[in-house]
């Protein structure tokens, strides 16, 4: 899901297509340096997608927030907001990400439009392969590994999952949940086209370098290069 370029006209199916890179999602983890701060620093160093999650703060608040995540990522990063299809409208984001309880990706897209990304959680190959047929452009499969982070997240499917996921459906792949430098490996050997990261990297002393390390591990197992 590796985004090549932020031109406008460019569709939300070519924007979900590319691949090989991380993906930063804002939770309501205490970050070290705050939110801008860690996504300026990620996207700086190579992360191509930010999504914005956030669960406390007012809808005013949550829009002026992903208004100033939107200018460090334009032109850098696609931008997605998690859940809040009101909030993606407001600061004209690249995309949604929902969940399985959440609104119908087919009234997500009358809303948001045809070149509008939206991406839904799975957990497993069926519900994938519906996601895909609903017309989602990339589905986030999770939780691979326990997590924290997402109290509601249950426990870790595995990564042998991805394999069966990617083998049935034709978008990107994105594995979510209780993922680090330690097992991301084996979630990229196993197919994901990318990869969420939390607390493994906004809970980092440097976000930056943490960020690098992450990109340059799938793009060796992927033959993509360094990204220094």
């Amino acid at each position: 899901m590796e985004k090549k370029n932020c031109n406008p006209k460019e569709t939300s199916s070519q924007k979900a297509s590319d691949k090989n890179h991380l993906t930063l999602k804002n939770s309501l983890l205490k970050a070290k340096k705050g939110t801008l701060s860690d996504v300026k620093e990620s996207v700086e160093a190579g992360c191509k997608i930010v999504q914005y999650r956030e669960k406390c703060k007012s809808t005013g608040e949550m829009i002026d927030e992903a208004a100033e995540i939107k200018k460090i990522c334009s032109g850098r990063a696609i931008f997605l907001i998690n859940d809040r299809i009101d909030v993606s409208l407001a600061v004209d984001a690249d995309g949604v990400h929902i969940g399985q309880d959440d609104m119908p990706i087919e009234t997500a897209r009358k809303i948001l439009g045809a070149n509008k990304i939206i991406g839904l959680t799975v957990h497993n190959a069926d519900e994938a392969i519906e996601a895909e047929k609903s017309g989602a452009d990339y589905v986030g499969l999770g939780s691979i590994f326990d997590t924290f982070t997402k109290k509601d997240a249950g426990k870790g499917i595995g990564p042998a999952s991805i394999r069966e996921v990617r083998n049935a459906i034709k978008i990107s792949v994105v594995a979510i949940g209780g993922i680090n430098k330690e097992n991301c490996r084996s979630v990229i050997e196993n197919g994901a086209d990318s990869l969420v990261a939390i607390s493994a990297v906004v809970c980092s002393d440097d976000v930056k370098k943490e960020t690098r390390e992450f990109i340059d591990i799938i793009r060796e197992i992927k033959g993509t290069g360094s990204s220094k």
